[in-house]
Order: structure tokens, then sequence, then C-alpha cells
């Protein structure tokens, strides 16, 4: 990741949290809002992960973003694969496998778990498009993917493909509608 991708993604993260950007607004949201501290020391840790010349520097990081993991109960590893927009509805109880893939602009919510599957048909973990919903206690295991604009419901059970502009609900989970994530994911306009 070069510097201006860090920086891309702090901006991405920090628009979609707080409707806007900027070093002002960054510092507000830094010091008012667990979720934009989350989110900087992640990206932050990201971006000096593997750097010997900035090693110093990524322990410090590391050590805060740890404190992070527990003080807030999200767990998110720093090499995990995350678009720009990350946005982080609720506190606490948020896992997600450091090999899952997931896009642009993707809301978690607390208690979700995006695990990995390690026996039958779909071991593996999952990939997750742009604009992806998901809802407070939503688990998603599994080498499957899911589509770009879906909406998981609250306390869904994703254990199969899910298709672009879906709504998913139920244990397991299954297709409600077509209406996509449409009115949950919002302050897109950060480029």
């Amino acid at each position: 990741m070069t510097c201006k991708e860090f920086k891309y993604l702090l901006r991405a993260d920090l628009f979609r949290h707080r409707g806007r950007s900027g070093l002002g607004e960054f510092l507000k949201g830094f010091f008012s809002a667990f979720q934009v501290r989350y989110c900087f020391f992640f990206r932050l840790c990201a971006f000096l992960r593997g750097r010997r010349i900035a090693l110093p520097a990524y322990l410090v990081a590391r050590v805060v973003f740890q404190h992070c993991i527990y003080k807030y109960g999200i767990e998110i590893a720093p090499r995990t694969q995350i678009g720009p927009g990350l946005f982080i509805g609720h506190f606490g109880g948020i896992l997600v496998s450091n090999a899952a893939k997931i896009g642009r602009n993707c809301n978690l919510s607390h208690e979700v778990t995006i695990g990995l599957s390690s026996r039958g048909e779909r071991v593996g973990v999952p990939t997750i498009g742009d604009n992806v919903y998901i809802g407070p206690g939503a688990k998603i295991f599994g080498a499957i993917t899911i589509g770009n604009n879906v909406a998981i419901g609250a306390n869904a059970v994703v254990t199969h493909d899910v298709p672009d502009n879906a709504v998913v609900a139920g244990v397991p989970a299954k297709v409600i509608s077509m209406n996509g994530s449409q009115g949950y994911i919002l302050h897109t306009d950060y480029d």
C-alpha cells in the first residue's frame, strides 16, 4: 500500500462515518467516535505492516490497535483486505477472518461474524462485494461470494452465494427480495 492509497482509505472511511472529510473533521471524529479511531489504527497497521524501516512505528501502532480490539470488541486483522469506505455502525462483537475479502462501502453492525468454514463443500472464507450492508448478528461462513449492493438481515446465517442486489434473511439465509442495500449505504461520494 502506498502513502497515497493509505490517505485515500482514511478519507473514505472518515467520510462514510462523518459525511465529511478533512483534517478538522478527522480530529473531531478521532476524539469523539470510536469507529473513526478504530478504522484509523486498522488502516495504519495495514499500511505499516511489513515495512522494515517502519518497524518501531508498526509495533507502537499494533499495541494501540490491540488495545482498541479489546476495548471496542471488534477484531479485524490488519492483513484483512477491506476496500475504502468501511463503516462500523455499532460497538462490539464484530469478528472478521483475516483471509476474508471485503469490497468498497461495507457496513458492519454489532455481533457480525465473517468467518472460516473448515469442513464441508465450502471450505474457506467469504468474498464480499461492494455496497454491502450486514445487519446485527449476521453470520457469514465459508468460501462463498456475496454480490454487490446486498443487504443481509439481522441474525441471518449465510452459507451460500448471494446474487447482486439481493436482500437475504433467516436461518439459513434465503433471498427475500431484490431491493438490495439502497438506503442502508450512505455517504459514498468521497471520490
